[in-house]
């Protein structure tokens, strides 16, 4: 186990810049845009005849695959930016947030998609008086842009295909973050079609103004965010390997420092994507929380060896180069609206939890601390979180054991017998009082947020955040 020191005592670490926090009506911007966006498009259609064009079965299905491609688009690109890591857009809504409504645009853009290309054939079939399979031969062969948009369609197929849950389980983060690669690839293969032959698109000046402004802001999006940001501060802090230390039972720690990192606007409780330039692989990143508050002069993850990304970490050199993209996520203070803390952790999910613990103020007995843990290994942590508990007043009470197999709880098997919420009202008596903070896999995680909601917190102080993939 580590034994190394927590956080440099007051007075010897370096002032450090904070995030600055972002105000509420971000995400309701946000929204409203979403739908602004969506609704436009659709005046579009209507302005340019399209309900007009509903009279007849070849017109009319012609005119509602024209919709169903303008809403697509529209969802795409929409797509796109909930997923350029905006600053102000990711703190408002946290990493978790913004991937479920990606998750549902994405969908939702693709069943449009997929309409518009039955409902167009169908429409032009039936203008033209030919077989389907003729007309949607004679389509992708002999229009303008169109095999360009049909290697798109292919790209954006594969995507979904990854992106349905019971693949993305069968797949590592490096891969499926690899190959999500290509919905980039979709929408830049989709935009030639739709600037040559669709008429919507071109329809008149402010159509014409609206997608160039709305693929322009896409793509600017991508790169400053995904691409610019990240690399300028990562050769502004150059980060590099420290030293590694292991935690026991396939636990790994990576010390970091570098540059001016009291100017790292990061929290305790936040992830980064992590490449570290060492071995085959290091382009695809890997997201870690941080272990230990941040300092203003090192940093620190830990990750259990679940995969190639996190079992490498072991073997880095001191001295290694790091480039990061971040940091992301909400779960951190900045939410926080009470006093009194409890804190909800299972495995290596103590990580941003033991971080949290570190930074945030509070008096001697308002912070607990809930750890589950297989009972065959030691607690990650145990002497820092000891030292806490004494030098701070943390209230530790650790859960070892296997977990129940009747029914999912956040409780080992040894509690089975009591319900989740009497056992927690029984050692938190005032938790209604208290902002919970969960993490830890999802079943196990919704297990205590359904618990705490059940204990009457109110939903706005219960704070659980996933990684987004």
């Amino acid at each position: 186990m580590s034994t190394v020191p927590l956080s440099i005592r007051p007075g010897e670490a370096p002032a450090r810049r904070r995030a600055r926090p972002v105000h509420r009506w971000w995400r309701d911007a946000a929204g409203l845009v979403a739908w602004a966006t969506v609704v436009f498009v659709t005046a579009l259609w209507v302005s340019d005849g399209g309900v007009q064009q509903l009279g007849s079965a070849a017109s009319g299905l012609t005119s509602a695959g024209r919709l169903t491609g303008l809403v697509s688009a529209a969802l795409l690109l929409l797509q796109v930016l909930l997923m350029a890591r905006i600053p102000w857009v990711e703190r408002s809504y946290g990493q978790d947030a913004l991937a479920r409504r990606h998750r549902l645009a994405g969908f939702t853009s693709f069943v449009l998609l997929c309409l518009h290309i039955v409902l167009i054939s169908l429409g032009y079939a039936a203008a033209d008086r030919t077989g389907l399979a003729a007309e949607v031969w004679d389509l992708v062969t002999t229009y303008p842009g169109m095999l360009l948009a049909t290697a798109g369609t292919v790209a954006l197929v594969l995507v979904v295909a990854t992106s349905v849950r019971a693949a993305r389980r069968r797949l590592r983060y490096e891969s499926w973050h690899l190959l999500h690669l290509y919905a980039y690839l979709g929408v830049g293969l989709a935009l030639p079609h739709q600037l040559w032959t669709g008429t919507d698109f071109t329809a008149s000046a402010v159509a014409t103004a609206f997608w160039w402004t709305a693929y322009a802001t896409a793509a600017a999006a991508v790169l400053a965010f995904r691409v610019a940001l990240p690399l300028t501060l990562s050769l502004r802090h150059r980060l590099v390997v420290d030293r590694v230390v292991r935690e026991g039972n396939g636990v790994v720690s990576v010390h970091l420092r570098g540059r001016r990192l009291e100017t790292l606007p990061v929290l305790a409780g936040q992830f980064f994507v992590w490449r570290f330039r060492h071995g085959p692989g290091w382009t695809r990143g890997k997201p870690f929380s941080l272990s230990a508050a941040p300092d203003g002069r090192r940093l620190r993850i830990t990750a259990r060896d679940l995969g190639p990304g996190s079992a490498r970490l072991a073997q880095l050199p001191v001295g290694t180069r790091v480039w990061f993209e971040g940091p992301y996520g909400t779960l951190t203070g900045a939410v926080r609206t009470s006093r009194k803390i409890t804190l909800f952790a299972s495995g290596i999910g103590i990580t941003p939890l033991r971080a949290l613990l570190e930074e945030l103020p509070y008096a001697r007995g308002d912070a607990v601390l809930f750890y589950r843990f297989a009972a065959a290994t030691e607690p990650l942590f145990h002497h820092e979180l000891e030292h806490l508990a004494r030098t701070r007043g943390v209230r530790i009470h650790y859960l070892p054991g296997p977990r129940a197999r009747d029914r999912v709880s956040w409780l080992p098997a040894g509690f089975a017998p009591v319900p989740d919420h009497s056992v927690l009202r029984r050692f938190v008596p005032d938790i209604a009082e208290h902002d919970v903070y969960v993490c830890g896999p999802t079943a196990w995680a919704r297990a205590a947020v359904e618990c705490a909601s059940r204990c009457r917190v109110p939903r706005q102080r219960i704070h659980f955040e996933q990684f987004a993939w």
